[in-house]
């Protein structure tokens, strides 16, 4: 039997624009070779389901991953919900300059969306990628459509069509939208620093977050344009839709360009999103105007600290938090900017911030699905343990969906970073409130 080599086949290609990467034979050896380098190394062994998946299923072929079965390789890539931390600690990677090459995750990627191609897509598939369009739909009845998504009845009979389990929290949708809103305000500020690009789920499901982030900026004397924008494709990544995901990209990148292209950056409310344009856009577009969008988009809360770097972030906090538990998602420990938010609130007089940087299990779409919520519950079981042991005054995530997994764990919804911010610049923001700046300092 031939010994499985490290380093990359003939068949490695992360690149949809690569022929390559649509070569089902390229494919298979390449999962051969990173599931032989992976069942050896083991180093992610408790990252997440995909892993012990194919471990066990590997020990149970003694050894040989040429004898994994279809359902089996199928097990190991559908319980994988691209959370990218195998990627962070893997010493292998293509960041790493390493020969293997290894990028589990975008090697799950290309699997799915070779198997869309041969089998096309699911009825759930083709909704999950299209936030925006259940966005649109439920915005007129958005009450009404929240009510029916609490009701039993209503919930069964979508776990049988779409597959989505009926006991899975979903966010609210909202009559007004953020843009709605947007276009009702003034803006205050240098409107030649910065363009926010505030995701769809901002737009239609959580207004307020994207609300603190044009109140903190502006009280910073920035203030954001919102550019017009769609999806970043992600959900469609995760389903395998590459063509949906590039044309997504393709209108982002160029509506976001004239920014870019004005001395603007772009700061991103979801860590999914600005990790999406961050490394996924390069080559999912594959020109030099996505890789220009890429190098000029930020983290809402790693903006502000490049701005404190400055000696130009505002102080002037009136109220404290007190005690933060902050959860850091997994898609910006993918973008290694540190720990930005905590760095952030820590500026607060009287805050003190303890960090969760377990895994939530939300993950994208990957928790509302049927067959994987109840396993979701499961993997962000030690951050929902984290969280609750800090006994803290206030929770935040900088994930929106995270923070829906949280309310379904523990109860309570955590706030953004940014409304933390915003929150602590009003006497009325918090119970506790702080001194001016003048005055601490006398």
């Amino acid at each position: 039997m031939p010994h499985i080599k490290g380093a990359p086949t003939p068949g490695m290609s992360y690149n949809p624009n690569d022929p390559v990467y649509w070569d089902r034979k390229g494919l298979e050896q390449e999962l051969e070779r990173v599931f032989e380098i992976c069942h050896g190394c083991r180093l992610c062994f408790n990252l997440c389901p995909s892993f012990p998946e194919l471990f066990n299923a590997v020990d149970g072929h003694d050894g040989d991953v040429r004898k994994l079965t279809p359902a089996e390789t199928d097990r190991v890539v559908d319980t994988c919900y691209q959370c990218k931390l195998c990627y962070v600690k893997c010493p292998y990677t293509p960041d790493d300059k390493h020969e293997f090459q290894l990028d589990f995750p975008r090697l799950v990627g290309r699997y799915v969306a070779i198997r869309r191609k041969r089998e096309g897509g699911s009825l759930r598939s083709a909704v999950l990628s299209r936030p925006e369009l259940a966005g649109r739909l439920a915005k007129p009845t958005a009450g009404m459509t929240n009510w029916a998504n609490r009701q039993p009845m209503v919930r069964l009979v979508m776990e049988g069509v779409l597959g989505i389990h009926r006991g899975k929290m979903l966010p609210d949708f909202h009559g007004e939208t953020f843009e709605d809103w947007r276009r009702k305000t003034e803006p205050a500020g240098d409107t030649s620093r910065a363009v926010l690009f505030h995701t769809c789920f901002i737009n239609y499901n959580n207004p307020e977050v994207g609300k603190a982030a044009i109140r903190v900026f502006e009280k910073n004397g920035i203030s954001l344009g919102c550019p017009k924008q769609n999806c970043c494709g992600m959900p469609a990544l995760e389903a395998g839709d590459i063509e949906l995901a590039r044309t997504m990209a393709r209108n982002n990148v160029g509506a976001l360009l004239p920014s870019v292209r004005a001395g603007k950056k772009i700061v991103a409310i979801n860590p999914t999103c600005s990790y999406t344009i961050r490394k996924e856009y390069p080559e999912l577009v594959g020109t030099p105007e996505a890789r220009e969008v890429a190098a000029a988009t930020h983290d809402l809360c790693e903006y502000l600290f490049l701005l404190k770097q400055e000696g130009g972030f505002n102080r002037d906090f009136r109220s404290t938090p007190g005690k933060v538990a902050c959860h850091l998602p997994c898609h910006l420990k993918a973008q290694n900017i540190g720990f930005r938010s905590r760095d952030m609130m820590r500026l607060i007089p009287g805050a003190t911030v303890k960090m969760v940087e377990q895994c939530c299990g939300h993950d994208g779409t990957w928790a509302m699905k049927k067959e994987f919520f109840p396993l979701s519950m499961l993997a962000g079981k030690k951050a929902f343990d984290a969280m609750s042991a800090e006994q803290a005054d206030v929770m935040t995530t900088d994930c929106p969906l995270a923070a829906i997994q949280f309310d379904q764990a523990l109860g309570t919804r955590p706030m953004h970073p940014i409304q933390v911010l915003d929150r602590a610049y009003r006497e009325d923001g918090f119970p506790t409130q702080v001194a001016p700046p003048e005055e601490q300092d006398a």
